[in-house]
């Protein structure tokens, strides 16, 4: 595995060289870009009968295990960083606009993908089961705060509406999960069981989502009493490493969402980050957190584009990701404007706010880790060519575009600068 994952982090290293060098494209766009090419070329080296390529890529991707990998590995940094990297006490103020949207969104856009879904697999004869339909509307509904936070940080949103997309991306995140882990329940996936019933789905949920939130507050209340004692930054370093790591381990072995747990505790030690470090220490405690971020986050990409092409599609297959693509993109805007519309007015948003919501909801290492969880199955085989389409458009199309759009946004607002709306 240490041969496999040295291999991963050199091809990552070169890749994000090439595009920082030459391209310089978003990072996450540019890396996956990078290594999607790297798959079709190791394709075609292979199908020359040269050197066993593919082979050879997918045997060192199969020994990495892309599930473990990102939701049992490097998620919990991830999303702690990212967590730790907002200003919490204004997404305090936001809270209400964050919740609505991550929750309410999240569970329009499952139902409307999945049926969706279950009739484009029917019509095309292809035949997939309700639940499992419904689980790809699970697993594909999800923004993927990696891509949507490194995207943010280029575009240059005003603070208020960069807090709302990426508050929304971080929570939508674990309610996602969540939603895919009652779903997999009811159809007898996995290792959460549960009965058949509203009440059964609602009672994981509850569990899952609620007890995900108490842990993360005892970790960052814990987090937060031992911080503030001490002022050496290696210290410190270790000990928000060990609970982002220890905690995450302890949600999974209670059964309830690490996701969760990993926000609400990087969001504590955010809004008390001037009471516990130091302006000394907090430089050096941001620095590691910032710099694990985006090295993980180009590992993750790379590995999504190395990975995105290494597998059997049909005819058929592709003609139902496609339209499945069309779909994603409408099940976003529907379920952003449905709740958006409740909570513009109150909190005074723009119009165009909306649209950098849907546009910039970018998908990626969530959705296809929980695809390549599922048993081995032939109904498993559609929906990972259908997540892989998905993930691989909205990286590639909505990424490379949405610098245009934040500008004739703020083009149609009037206003010369969108700070002003904060």
């Amino acid at each position: 595995m240490l041969t496999a994952f040295a291999v991963l982090l050199s091809v990552t290293a070169v890749l994000a060289y090439l595009n920082e060098r030459f391209f310089k494209f978003p990072t996450t766009v540019g890396v996956t870009l990078a290594g999607a090419l790297a798959s079709i070329i190791l394709i075609a080296l292979d199908a020359a009968g040269i050197g066993g390529a593919r082979s050879w890529a997918s045997e060192l991707l199969e020994t990495l295990n892309f599930t473990e990998f990102v939701l049992n590995g490097i998620l919990s940094i991830l999303l702690f960083a990212g967590a730790l990297g907002l200003d919490a006490r204004q997404m305090l103020k936001q809270r209400s606009s964050i919740l609505t949207l991550a929750v309410v969104s999240t569970i329009i856009s499952t139902f409307l993908i999945g049926f969706a879904a279950y009739g484009i697999f029917g019509a095309l004869g292809l035949g997939v089961p309700l639940l499992w339909a419904l689980l790809f509307g699970a697993l594909i509904s999800p923004t993927d705060p990696v891509a949507v936070l490194d995207l943010l940080k280029r575009a240059k949103v005003p603070k208020r509406i960069e807090t709302l997309i990426a508050g929304e991306s971080l929570f939508n995140d674990g309610v996602g999960v969540v939603i895919f882990l009652v779903i997999a329940g009811l159809a007898g996936i996995g290792d959460s069981h549960t009965a058949p019933t509203a009440l059964g789905a609602l009672t994981l949920f509850v569990k899952e989502a609620g007890g995900g939130v108490l842990l993360g507050a005892a970790l960052g209340g814990l987090g937060y009493a031992m911080l503030k004692t001490i002022e050496s930054h290696a210290v410190e370093v270790l000990l928000t490493l060990a609970l982002v790591i220890g905690g995450y381990v302890l949600a999974a072995s209670l059964g309830i969402s690490g996701p969760l747990a990993m926000v609400v505790a990087g969001l504590i030690i955010s809004a008390f980050k001037h009471d516990i470090f130091t302006a000394h220490t907090f430089e050096y405690v941001e620095g590691f957190w910032e710099t694990l971020d985006q090295v993980l986050n180009i590992v993750l990409f790379a590995f999504i584009g190395l990975d995105v092409l290494l597998t059997d599609v049909t005819g058929v297959q592709l003609l139902a990701s496609l339209l499945l693509i069309g779909v994603s993109l409408a099940a976003r805007w529907i379920s952003v404007v449905i709740p958006f519309h409740f909570v513009r007015r109150r909190d005074g948003y723009g119009a165009y706010t909306a649209r950098l919501l849907t546009w910039g909801g970018l998908r990626g290492g969530i959705a296809i880790s929980l695809v390549l969880g599922l048993p081995d199955t032939p109904d498993r085989s559609l929906l990972v060519t259908a997540t892989y389409a998905v993930v691989l458009f909205t990286i590639a199309v909505q990424g490379l575009t949405i610098m245009p759009v934040v500008r004739r946004a703020v083009a149609g607002s009037g206003e010369k600068d969108l700070g002003s709306e904060v």
